[in-house]
């Protein structure tokens, strides 16, 4: 028997609509996701940051990336303070996380290798989580206790 959508019942028209979207969200996860970006800033350095403010944006992070700019990065967004923790899976490229506090700034940072299962934290309750290419904030002299300037705020 073929099931044609217009004639199933509602209940199988949303099953069917929900294992179509739950396909797309999969192959979706096989390439690497564009947000909208802000324009932060660390000292004298700006930064072009694509902002991941809800689980699903979070949970791809820069996953599935070949590479990227120089000054680009990724922050996450969360509702409230806590310890968040970021691992590597599906990341290619080694970067650096910076765990920021609603004041914007740097906490703690922590390098972290691609396609790890490792788990990096935030020593303190933080809001915010730059990823940057590894080693952009050493290059620079940035450490705990610098001010990230321009962080948004939760919707």
């Amino acid at each position: 028997m073929q099931l044609k959508f217009s004639t199933a019942r509602p209940a199988t028209r949303l099953a069917i609509a929900a294992a179509a979207l739950a396909a797309l969200g999969a192959v979706a996860q096989d390439a690497p996701q564009r947000l909208p970006a802000v324009q932060l800033q660390a000292g004298m350095h700006l930064i072009r940051a694509e902002v991941a403010r809800n689980d699903e944006q979070r949970a791809i992070g820069l996953m599935h990336r070949d590479a990227m700019g120089a000054n680009e990065g990724m922050l996450f967004v969360f509702e409230r303070a806590g310890t968040q923790c970021f691992w590597m899976k599906n990341t290619r490229i080694p970067l650096t996380a910076a765990f920021i506090d609603d004041q914007g700034r740097i906490v703690n940072l922590a390098d972290m290798k691609p396609q790890t299962l490792d788990s990096h934290c935030s020593t303190k309750p933080v809001r915010y989580v730059l990823e940057m290419n590894q080693g952009w904030f050493a290059k620079r002299g940035i450490a705990p206790g610098a001010l990230i300037g321009g962080i948004v705020q939760p919707r």
